[in-house]
């Protein structure tokens, strides 16, 4: 199991947020955006961020960093590490079990992730048998995208996806990430997609505009 930092918004939550982390980072990175995101009428959530392993990363030369898969090329139809993404979707899922032995229900919990963590959070949703509440990709991209009818699980695109990306994005270019956003809707989800004049990052427009999808999320739930 990873090793996780945690907040809880409230006694007995009922929803929980499990939220990867990027390349570099660790679990410590989004834990502030708890509090410029939760609004004061929403269920008690437990926020979960677990720190990926550390991994030898090939275009880093090598060095070793938290990582959720070694990026192998810079051509970002093959540059995820398959055998790395399918490692780190199976330690999601054993995150997801966990929150489900915890009480809360699989319709109640959101996968999220920021670049790295947002391409395992749509691999994981992507193949999923049994439907979360909903997915959120940030400044993200989804691996293997010309495999992505291959993969689609039955039932998989009813969940519904929150995505957004910086315009002047110089680490994974818009178009890629549009392109992703397309394909998925292809498949059949429910996609909102957001464009913003930033780089690699997070913005308060984008943290309103999650905050009005998460609301939606709760409300239908």
């Amino acid at each position: 199991m990873l090793e996780t930092v945690e907040q809880e918004t409230g006694a007995a939550p009922e929803w929980s947020v499990i939220w990867l982390h990027g390349l570099g980072a660790d679990g410590h990175d989004f834990a502030p955006i708890v509090p410029e995101l939760v609004r004061p009428h929403w269920p008690a959530i437990r926020f979960v961020f677990p720190h990926a392993p550390k991994r030898a990363v090939t275009i880093n030369g090598g060095m070793p960093m938290r990582a959720w898969y070694d990026i192998v090329s810079m051509d970002f139809r093959s540059r995820a590490d398959a055998s790395g993404v399918a490692e780190s979707v199976a330690q999601v899922e054993a995150l997801i079990a966990r929150e489900q032995a915890r009480g809360i229900a699989l319709d109640h919990i959101v996968l999220a992730g920021f670049s790295q963590g947002g391409a395992i959070t749509l691999s994981a949703g992507l193949q999923r048998r049994t439907q979360l509440a909903g997915l959120v990709a940030l400044s993200t991209y989804l691996p293997e995208v010309d495999a992505a009818t291959d993969q689609l699980a039955a039932g998989a695109n009813t969940q519904p996806v929150f995505m957004a990306h910086g315009s002047a994005d110089p680490v994974i270019p818009v178009q890629v990430a549009e392109n992703s956003a397309q394909v998925l809707k292809a498949l059949g989800f429910e996609l909102e997609w957001h464009r913003y004049p930033m780089a690699h990052q997070v913005c308060a427009e984008e943290i309103h505009a999650l905050g009005d999808w998460l609301q939606a999320r709760f409300s239908a739930g």
